[in-house]
């Protein structure tokens, strides 16, 4: 599948207050029909707005799931360090941290593909932009990406990996994908659920391995994020396409 309709059908199945926040890929694409040499200027002001509306909306992210994720540590030592009064209250409370945790992993894996997705489809068009006019913005354009908040997914990447130690300390039973599919509603899973299985499927596909894989592109997807999608397909009671 072409890049353009991957990052539509991508837009399309995200959250809804996301859609506006990508790349206006196909804004871009029908400017260069239209674009010379001489236009640089022009179009390098568009991609700086592009940039700009990255990395507002991956900042305001961030912060959020930061604060989210110290909430959740307080609300987990409150209940561990404190009596319960009675063992029903204690087992529905762990309940609804589980699922809080189940949810705010699925988001943060959503926000690290939103990286992903939007800095490919960067180099997409620089690569268009460069093929149609002979110019050389690809280079320099892209080593400013590299130093963008938007692209700077390390602290993101450290919350997920320590909720997924939480998940296995606090219920060693538990597997991702089948709590998920359990810990929330028929209404949720056809939302939050079906939007992590699709970006987990996004990420597999821009970051695998090809014939024109290059030094702009993404790093391959590494062997336990595969096998999380895979996880997530097998034990889904949701039909991935």
């Amino acid at each position: 599948m072409k890049f353009g309709k991957r990052l539509k059908q991508h837009v399309q199945e995200t959250l809804p207050g996301w859609r506006d926040m990508y790349l206006n890929y196909k804004g871009l694409k029908k400017l260069l029909r239209l674009i010379s040499s001489s236009s640089e200027d022009e179009f390098v002001y568009l991609l700086d707005n592009e940039l700009d509306k990255f990395n507002s909306f991956f900042i305001e992210q961030e912060e959020d799931f930061i604060i989210r994720h110290k909430e959740l540590q307080q609300r987990i030592k409150k209940v561990i360090e404190n009596d319960p009064s009675s063992q029903e209250e204690y087992e529905n409370e762990m309940a609804r941290i589980k699922k809080d945790i189940v949810d705010f992993h699925g988001e943060m894996v959503l926000l690290v593909n939103y990286s992903n997705i939007n800095y490919t489809g960067m180099t997409k068009i620089l690569k268009k932009y460069d093929k149609r006019t002979g110019g050389f913005l690809r280079l320099p354009f892209i080593q400013k990406v590299l130093e963008q908040p938007f692209f700077t997914t390390e602290l993101i990447s450290k919350l997920v990996k320590e909720c997924e130690t939480i998940i296995d300390e606090l219920f060693p039973a538990m597997v991702v994908a089948e709590e998920m599919a359990k810990a929330v509603g028929t209404e949720a899973r056809e939302g939050i659920f079906r939007n992590i299985v699709a970006a987990l499927l996004t990420m597999k596909e821009i970051r695998k391995g090809s014939s024109t894989h290059s030094h702009f592109s993404l790093p391959i997807l590494d062997l336990h994020d595969a096998e999380l999608i895979r996880s997530f397909q097998l034990n889904s009671t949701i039909h991935i396409i």
